[in-house]
């Protein structure tokens, strides 16, 4: 048996990258934890600039402003979903929002502990 070539991978990859960047500019756009978390990520690149950070300080605050970013987007489509699933209170429902609010603070407070050690010894 001969197998066809899929011509229709890279249409179907962008078109995955295009959703994914509306996503993206939607979640910036419309969440306001996002807009802090993104600004916050521009004010430590322009201090990562400013302060010259090292090759290594570079990779380690863009995962970190990553990480944050991707766990905020998680939390709320979580959210999201939840709220279309059970659009009035429940303690089952709250419990799950909880928790995933929770991976985000694990989150920010890496990103803080990772902006801590590559800043501290610039200001001392």
């Amino acid at each position: 048996m001969e197998f066809q070539k899929d011509n229709t991978f890279v249409k179907g990859r962008l078109k995955s990258v295009t959703y994914a960047f509306k996503g993206a500019v939607k979640l910036i756009s419309t969440e306001h934890s996002v807009m802090v978390q993104f600004s916050l990520g521009i004010l430590l690149t322009i201090a990562g600039f400013y302060f010259d950070i090292s090759h290594e300080e570079w990779l380690f605050q863009i995962f970190a402003i990553g990480l944050v970013l991707s766990v905020e987007g998680l939390n709320t489509a979580v959210e999201k979903i939840a709220d279309f699933i059970h659009p009035d209170y429940s303690k089952r429902i709250g419990f799950i929002k909880d928790i995933a609010a929770g991976a985000v603070f694990f989150a920010a407070m890496t990103a803080i502990v990772i902006g801590l050690i590559i800043y501290i010894p610039k200001f001392i």
